[in-house]
């Protein structure tokens, strides 16, 4: 019988690179996704420049594009809103950059301010309305990328059994 350790036999594991994970490019998981949201959150000079205010429509910007996904960068000023509206076959990640804005959904409404992120199923519906006196900004991830944005009555709301959102 051999006295060597598992350790002393395998060698250093750290030498060993086909039984390391590889590390990702991109994200694939909802916590790789809630961490991308939140590095590009934390660092202004990737969005801050790019943002403008449109007091006729909601302005937009898709921001980076990677495999099946897309990141999104949204303005809100006093009374702009969503309608009632589902992701189609997408899951997403919403954080609030600057700013507040208020969610509604059949559950009930809250307030989500700068650093709040909320995570959602396929199926989710909400609706998103800057009811503050100044303006807001949110980034959005979606995956796979948004194809999709079907509207809804609050009659429609009510009657659908949704998933929860998370709030993290």
């Amino acid at each position: 019988m051999n006295s060597d350790s598992d350790l002393q036999i395998a060698g250093d594991i750290l030498e060993v690179p086909h039984l390391l994970q590889r590390e990702r490019e991109h994200p694939a998981t909802v916590a790789e996704f809630v961490g991308l949201a939140r590095s590009i959150a934390a660092d202004r000079s990737q969005w801050e420049h790019l943002v403008r205010y449109d007091a006729t429509s909601r302005w937009y910007h898709r921001l980076r594009t990677g495999p099946g996904y897309e990141v999104w960068l949204l303005s809100w000023v006093p009374g702009q809103g969503s309608g009632l509206h589902d992701h189609g076959r997408s899951s997403g990640v919403l954080t609030v950059l600057d700013g507040t804005l208020t969610e509604r959904t059949e559950r009930g409404t809250r307030a989500l301010r700068a650093g709040a992120q909320r995570v959602f199923a396929p199926g989710y519906v909400h609706e998103v309305v800057n009811d503050a006196l100044g303006s807001a900004v949110s980034l959005h991830v979606y995956y796979p990328g948004l194809t999709a944005m079907p509207m809804h009555t609050a009659q429609h709301c009510e009657a659908r059994s949704v998933p929860e959102a998370l709030t993290v």
